[in-house]
């Protein structure tokens, strides 16, 4: 990356440059910026820009000597540790300020998880939509592995029980971090996984073993997760006998969760909100709250949504996020719990291949994800579904021709086998639903819709065949960013997606952008954008030397 004279007389010297004992070193200015260990001294020289990584700077003073040359810009050595809060890191006991969010049905899966975990980061496990038995087995895994880890806990309106059921399953088996996502409202189960173990240190400070990370994108949710736990729902498990007077009492000093991540457009539960006017709006909430409450420990804010690209990352990190959360581009990694038929899918999306569609666990409210569009024609098959439970009171009332229609191009089945295998399955996972469907024809309605949306993503996840145009994907536009960013490259492949590879990448691009960015606020342009192309594990680990 040269730098003509024209740039050097555009820039106002900041300070000196003395050479140490060695002669300067000058290097390509695009390999010195990914050096990150390592600072880069713009040094004037004969009328042109050198860079060089070592020596003695004097800034903001005379000439300290004959032999002092004119030092035009520096960048600071940017380790990836420093990129986020390193308190965040600390308390998770990772080494770097990356996430791996959960994706429900275990498409974020253990071994994604335990991936991430060995490469200094945490991961998720998407619990959501899985059997207890089946989340319970991920767990002893993740558990017996001493990695760290978190898991997904999301709000289901519809089925409080199963909630109340995977909490308790956290609390019972130690797991001492959740996300909770999708939440539209603070709920029992959630309070209860908070509040469990809390107690006092012998130093007189509370100790709450059991973390939350919020994913919201709202002000009023993040101000809820900010605050302390509601006292109706303290008072609730008070009088049930699950907490003591005294842990009632450390309720009223500790926030719900401390960490929130901002989740501005991404793939799933999403309300499409652009992260550049979100995350300063939750940050202002976290500092707001912090105020109010008095907290003894700070509140902090993350970005996740849209960051497929270390461009994304950079700016993430430069508006103050203490991390990152990837979801999108984790999907397309071979540690995935999907099928390699929706990871080649996932390979061709481009940003415009998204679109939202109804949501299986809130059909009835008109709650929508965020999906792939491409290669299927599940979300306009899904929003018929939805306009069909808005038009009619019944299966009974909708017109003969249409449901036919259904029953040979969505179902493949008559709709009275579909609600006969739907009441089956909720007589073993939830039997109110089956007694309110019976009552309720409405309700009956939407249970057999809400067939096709659930096993729309099963079909997705176990690469049907015969299924492929009704996949439901998970997705948002961050997975168009990255496939445009490794075009052309050894990461276009879905095979050579690893989970460490797509982080690492993604982390090393945005310390080199922030480099350059330090040179830019200094006057110095480049001459072309500096476009960091992804790299193997093992080619970065020799520039954080």
């Amino acid at each position: 990356m040269p730098l003509d004279a024209t740039s050097a007389a555009a820039i106002t010297s900041p300070g000196w440059y003395l050479p140490d004992a060695k002669p300067a070193q000058v290097k390509n200015l695009a390999d010195q910026l990914r050096t990150l260990c390592r600072p880069v001294y713009l040094i004037q020289q004969e009328n042109r820009l050198m860079a060089a990584d070592s020596g003695i700077v004097h800034l903001g003073c005379a000439q300290p000597s004959p032999q002092a040359l004119p030092l035009m810009a520096h960048a600071a050595p940017c380790p990836l540790e420093r990129l986020g809060d390193a308190a965040f890191c600390v308390d998770l006991g990772i080494r770097y300020p990356y996430l791996g969010g959960s994706m429900a049905k275990g498409i974020s899966s253990a071994e994604m998880a335990l991936e991430l975990g060995r490469a200094g980061m945490l991961g998720f496990f998407g619990a959501a939509g899985l059997p207890l038995a089946a989340v319970e087995s991920a767990v002893d895994r993740l558990l017996q592995s001493g990695v760290p880890f978190g898991c997904n806990l999301i709000h289901s309106p519809h089925e409080p029980d199963l909630e109340a059921a995977l909490a308790e399953l956290f609390i019972t088996k130690g797991v001492r971090l959740v996300e909770a996502s999708a939440f539209l409202k603070l709920t029992l189960p959630l309070v209860r996984y908070r509040l469990h173990g809390i107690h006092r240190a012998p130093d007189g400070s509370i100790v709450t073993p059991n973390r939350i990370i919020a994913k919201v994108s709202r002000e009023e949710l993040a101000e809820r997760f900010f605050s302390p736990p509601p006292e109706k729902l303290v008072q609730a498990l008070l009088n049930d006998g699950l907490i003591t007077p005294e842990q009632a009492e450390l309720a009223a000093h500790i926030p719900m969760a401390q960490d929130i991540t901002a989740e501005a457009d991404s793939g799933g539960h999403t309300d499409n909100r652009p992260a550049l006017a979100l995350f300063p709006t939750i940050r202002s909430v976290a500092l707001r709250m912090q105020q109010k409450h008095g907290y003894s420990c700070p509140l902090r804010v993350g970005l996740g949504g849209g960051i497929g690209s270390p461009e994304a990352a950079a700016a993430a990190f430069t508006l103050g996020a203490a991390w990152i959360m990837v979801g999108s581009a984790h999907q397309a990694c071979v540690e995935s719990g999907t099928s390699d038929t929706v990871r080649a899918m996932l390979a061709e999306t481009r940003q415009a291949d998204v679109t939202m569609a109804p949501a299986a666990d809130m059909f009835e409210m008109g709650v929508t994800v965020q999906v792939l569009k491409r290669g299927t024609m599940f979300p306009m098959r899904a929003a018929r579904l939805f306009d069909l439970y808005r038009s009619y009171g019944s299966l009974e009332d909708i017109p003969a021709a249409e449901r036919e229609k259904l029953e040979k191009t969505l179902f493949l089945a008559p709709l009275e086998q579909i609600w006969q295998e739907t009441r089956s399955f909720f007589l073993k996972r939830d039997p109110a639903q089956v007694e309110r469907a019976e009552r309720e024809p409405k309700h009956r309605m939407a249970l057999v819709f809400r067939w096709y949306l659930g096993q729309a993503a099963h079909w997705a996840k176990d690469g049907d065949p015969a299924r492929k145009i009704d996949y439901q994907v998970w997705c948002g536009p961050a997975m168009g960013a990255f496939n445009e960013w490794t075009a052309g490259t050894f990461l276009a492949r879905p095979e050579h997606r690893t989970v460490r590879t797509v982080a690492l990448n993604l982390l090393f691009g945005a310390a080199v952008i922030s480099r350059a960015n330090q040179l830019r606020c200094q006057g110095v342009q480049l001459d072309n954008a500096l476009r960091v192309e992804p790299l193997e594990p093992d080619t970065i680990k020799e520039y954080l030397r």
